[in-house]
């Protein structure tokens, strides 16, 4: 009998946690992005655009340097797994993919500079101001199009509440990450490097 939703879900953030936040760099920079999601989940009723340019500007650049310059890439002794295992069973955007992903953000306000209608999308933009709103508009679209991009390709190929979870994980990780590394900032002043119950204390 397989896992039911919230089992999967369960080990799906274990996972997550377990293999890719050993540090503690990386844990308080996805506090800050959790926090700064949750405020832009607010403001996705007011002003979806300006909701976007926050998210991805504070929350998915914090969230992911945490992941790109500070998390351990060596030999996980912990879970006996070297990173190229690891991001090969890696069930959301491992690295490679988070790289395609961040090169699409980056490549989406150069293009809407070059092509200020969007290729008929757009009004072209008459400030700085507008530019700005509109580039949101863009990342909120790359957003949602990446989520469901890669809950349908999971669906195919892991089977389908596997992708569902996977979803649910996502939208919901800024609450799961709140509570989750809430103390991390603490004990990285503190002078921990490393959650030592991930990895080997030094």
């Amino acid at each position: 009998m397989g896992m039911t939703f919230r089992e999967e879900l369960v080990e799906q953030r274990w996972d997550d946690h377990r293999y890719y936040h050993h540090s503690m760099i990386n844990q308080s920079l996805h506090f800050l992005s959790a926090c700064t999601f949750l405020l832009c989940y607010a403001l996705l009723f007011w002003d979806p655009a300006v909701a976007s340019l926050l998210a991805w500007t504070v929350a998915m650049w914090s969230r992911q340097s945490g992941h790109f310059f500070f998390e351990p890439k060596g030999y996980d002794h912990v879970n006996e797994a070297t990173h190229v295992h690891k991001e090969e069973i890696k069930v959301g955007y491992n690295l490679f993919r988070k790289w395609v992903l961040m090169g699409i953000w980056a490549g989406l306000p150069i293009t809407l500079f070059f092509v200020p209608t969007f290729f008929g999308g757009f009004t072209p933009a008459a400030t700085w101001w507008e530019f700005a709103r509109q580039t949101g508009w863009l990342w909120l679209w790359l957003g949602l199009g990446g989520l469901v991009f890669r809950v349908v390709q999971l669906m195919f190929t892991r089977g389908v509440q596997t992708g569902l979870v996977w979803g649910t994980k996502i939208i919901t990780d800024p609450v799961n990450d709140f509570k989750t590394y809430r103390k991390s900032f603490g004990r990285l002043l503190r002078g921990e490097k490393y959650d030592h119950g991930l990895v080997p204390a030094e």
